[in-house]
């Protein structure tokens, strides 16, 4: 075997999920080892792309996947979707050749190892024959054990010279549901968790992205204490159903999305709460709305498996080091049993009646043309199967997807905001959708990220996805427009026709303009969905939007710029 075939084999041994790229000359043999080795490929029309879909994919699938790249200019066409992916935690791995160490003056060469670590990435890299196996290993490992973004380079010098065939520790499945780290908490901190939940009348425990495996303990332990549930915007859907499609059970107890997506419901709820508590959640500013959510005299608890993170937002009473799900078990099982606590009558009977945005009435916006975009995103919701799984781009637009399109549970969401990047949300939808080919992918983009991303509409028709695009389209960079008040032509552009586009790539396209033309949406949704599966093909439809002035939660985001 040579370097590249070890290198692909490790990785098919190891148990890759799916590997995502655009070949060149430095990564061909790599690709073409890991097809050999029965790994699924899935070619992108550019590395950003392949990136995002990467990303998305291990997130939704639970098993990590490849983004592989050739040297220099294809690693940092990548760099912004390995960048999300860094900041989000993505147990991923970017195989990308690299130069020869000796080729000071190679068109190709630039220090990756520098570059990945600016991104906040994991550098490893492949030394010789001898240490390939090794080094493919250390850095898989790396990625599954620290839930990490690992940037792997091989030198193509190396990639056809002889090496042993690879032989490897311990072999994983390429899972990443169950940290190898999982630690139970102290005793004591345990206890002093169960004290202060006791002590609690009003309780929130909210799940972030750390807590994304830990839904049924942590309902579990808000049932014994009393308490409501709420999660991060990146973790929606968690307290309808886990990863694996089993609901934890929520008891009508369910807020929501808190922070910058949070209804008026539970905004108010959170914010008149005693106790709350971050379950691998940073308790950040979009979390909290910059600590508005939390009342002053609220008791702050933040579990966390990283000791750095606790506190690293904002101050709190009590800190546990520990794993979410483990923490939430120990717990619970320190308090007498279930309780009413924040859970009253009145309370659930709230939430039942006014815990989702559909619930929040509205007067739509009025202009000739254009549609609301509230409107057009629950008769969306409507008309689609309940089993999806949405993916939402970043924008001034990015809440009416988010609040209005309901998922089954966390594995119906994926939400690429932590470097808040434009243009990712395509191809994170078809990333989503290779992960859970079970469901129908949906996405929500605005028309600046979807001209962005739209050479790998063509990816999607190629892989005769039943894909449903969103473009909330209001021909301009609208965040620039409204919170920075710009009009000029840097932000604002000419209308463009995006379902006619879409037709062009093989997808099927419709317009709509006003409530009238939501029949017509509904029918074209129905067909996507309903086609069979070889015949299947995108749909794209090019909502013209009547503008909302500038997105309030956008404004709260603005706030810390």
């Amino acid at each position: 075997m040579n370097v590249a075939e070890v290198v692909g084999t490790t990785l098919a041994k190891l148990g890759v999920g799916h590997v995502f790229g655009v070949v060149g000359s430095g990564n061909f043999a790599m690709v073409r080892a890991m097809r050999d080795s029965g790994m699924p490929y899935t070619a992108a029309r550019h590395e950003g792309g392949a990136a995002s879909m990467a990303d998305a994919y291990s997130r939704t699938a639970g098993r990590v996947a490849v983004v592989t790249t050739h040297q220099g200019c294809g690693f940092t066409n990548a760099l912004t979707g390995v960048t999300e992916a860094a900041k989000s935690r993505t147990p991923l791995i970017v195989l990308t050749a690299d130069a020869p160490p000796a080729a000071r003056f190679n068109n190709f060469r630039i220090d990756q190892d520098a570059a990945a670590r600016a991104l906040g990435a994991v550098a490893e890299r492949v030394y010789s024959p001898s240490t390939a196996a090794a080094d493919t290993e250390r850095a898989w490992t790396t990625a599954v054990r620290d839930r990490r973004t690992v940037v792997l380079s091989v030198p193509i010098d190396l990639l056809e010279l002889p090496t042993p065939s690879p032989t490897m520790g311990s072999l994983g499945d390429g899972g990443h549901r169950d940290d190898p780290r999982a630690t139970r908490p102290d005793p004591a901190s345990a206890q002093a968790l169960a004290d202060l939940l006791a002590s609690a009348e009003r309780p929130v425990l909210i799940a972030g992205r750390g807590a994304r495996e830990a839904g049924a303990a942590i309902s579990r332990l808000a049932r014994s204490c009393g308490a409501l549930l709420a999660t991060s915007a990146v973790v929606k859907g968690l307290f309808r159903g886990d990863a694996d499609g089993r609901p934890p059970q929520h008891d009508g107890a369910d807020l929501g999305n808190s922070g910058g997506f949070a209804t008026p419901l539970a905004a108010e709820l959170i914010a008149d709460a005693d106790v709350v508590v971050g379950f691998g959640c940073a308790l950040n500013n979009w979390t909290t709305r910059h600590g508005r959510l939390l009342g002053p005299e609220a008791r702050l608890a933040q579990v966390d498996l990283d000791p750095l993170a606790i506190g690293a937002h904002r101050p709190v009473d009590l800190g546990v080091v520990g794993d979410s799900a483990l923490v939430a078990d120990d717990v619970a099982a320190l308090l007498p049993g279930s309780r009413v606590g924040y859970r009253t009558e009145e309370v659930l009977a709230r939430i039942s009646g006014e815990g989702r945005w559909r619930d929040v009435g509205f007067t739509p916006l009025d202009e000739d043309g254009r549609i609301d975009p509230r409107t057009v995103t629950i008769a969306l919701d409507d008309a689609l199967p309940a089993e999806r799984v949405v993916a939402v781009d970043s924008g001034n637009f990015m809440g009416y997807p988010s609040q209005f399109l309901d998922v089954p549970d966390v594995a119906g969401f994926c939400f690429t905001q932590a470097f808040q990047s434009i243009g990712l949300g395509l191809a994170t939808a078809i990333g989503a959708a290779v992960a859970r080919p079970d469901r129908i992918p949906v996405l929500g983009t605005g028309d600046g990220g979807f001209h962005m991303a739209i050479a790998d509409l063509e990816t999607a028709v190629r892989l005769r996805l039943p894909l449903v695009v969103l473009v909330y389209h209001d021909a301009s960079y609208s965040a620039e427009v409204h919170h920075f008040r710009s009009s000029d032509d840097a932000v604002a552009f000419p209308d463009t026709d995006l379902a006619a586009v879409a037709r062009g790539f093989g997808a099927d396209g419709i317009t709509v303009r006003s409530v009238g033309d939501l029949a017509a949406m509904t029918e074209a949704v129905r067909a996507c969905v309903e086609r069979p599966s070889g015949e299947a093909r995108p749909l794209v439809i090019d909502a013209k939007i009547a503008s909302d002035g500038g997105s309030w939660w956008l404004a709260e985001a603005f706030r810390s710029h």
